[in-house]
């Protein structure tokens, strides 16, 4: 593996649960594309304002004047203390890319909305590593990160959404539908390193018809061309409960889909059908936009 890199890798890590298996994953993603990783907390600047307080009416103004003061104390021991909560989130995932071996990596801790943050990062990255669920998620009603749909829906780089646990990832289902993130998709799994060696089984969901097995015929010519070993079907029903029950029975550790557009699969994170597919999936889910 490489030292250095044009490139890199954005892990952003919360703290919550999901953290540990983010860094595990980016590990494994770094171990086979040898790419820099850069651990990356985000502070939303919103949640370390003071809450807002009428400082009207009959309080004299010396004590008006003393509350604003104590108001401000508060706020900046907010900060601090975020601050150094986010430091400390940034070097246990830093040692866990440590003990995995991973040589090349740095941390940065932001006080911004985690959309900014995205922007003035992904110019660099070549994907992003992400939780499916944060540190605010409600684990018992199994609701996604807050951020998960920002960043997939803001960023043009792949995204990679690491499952609760991490397992070694051998197999790869692609959700296939002939649009461009499909194909970007596609195209991702031929030419990246991170590919090499994983089997590819590409799904089309829908009725069997002409146009259909050519569209999956060229999606397998595109990804043998990467030298994967590839399969394929075709297979009626509802795409989110397809996948996620295909997955289940035949033992894929990644599912790759396209994320956006006007298609069922490719609408993926802007209503209900992506939600429900990735929270019931228990493997990671790599988006491509």
């Amino acid at each position: 593996m490489s030292e250095k890199t044009d490139q890199k890798l954005v892990a952003f890590v919360d703290g919550s649960q999901y953290s540990p298996s983010v860094c595990h994953h980016a590990a494994w993603i770094a171990g086979r594309t040898g790419e820099a990783v850069e651990l990356v907390h985000v502070i939303d600047r919103s949640t370390l304002a003071s809450p807002p307080s009428d400082l009207s009416g009959t309080i004299a103004l010396g004590a008006r004047t003393a509350l604003l003061e104590e108001l401000a104390d508060l706020e900046e021991q907010r900060s601090r203390l975020a601050q150094l909560h986010g430091r400390a989130i940034l070097d246990d995932a830093k040692a866990l890319l440590d003990e995995a071996g991973i040589k090349n990596v740095t941390t940065k801790l932001r006080i911004e909305d985690v959309v900014e943050a995205v922007d003035e990062i992904e110019a660099s990255a070549d994907l992003l590593v992400i939780g499916k669920r944060g540190e605010a998620a409600d684990f018992a009603k199994l609701n996604l990160g807050s951020n998960l749909e920002r960043i997939a829906r803001h960023s043009d780089r792949p995204v990679f959404v690491a499952s609760r646990a991490f397992k070694p990832i051998k197999r790869c289902l692609l959700a296939y539908d002939g649009g461009k993130s499909a194909m970007k998709a596609a195209d991702f799994i031929a030419r990246s390193p991170l590919f090499q060696g994983l089997a590819c089984h590409i799904l089309i969901i829908g009725p069997d018809n002409p146009e259909k097995r050519q569209r999956l015929a060229d999606a397998k010519a595109l990804v043998e061309a990467g030298g994967h070993k590839t399969s394929g079907e075709i297979m009626a029903g509802i795409p989110e409960k397809t996948i996620g029950r295909v997955v289940e029975e035949k033992g894929f550790d990644l599912v790759a889909m396209g994320a956006f557009g006007h298609s069922r699969i490719r609408n993926m994170l802007i209503g209900s059908t992506t939600t429900a597919m990735i929270r019931s999936c228990l493997v990671p889910v790599m988006l491509f936009r």
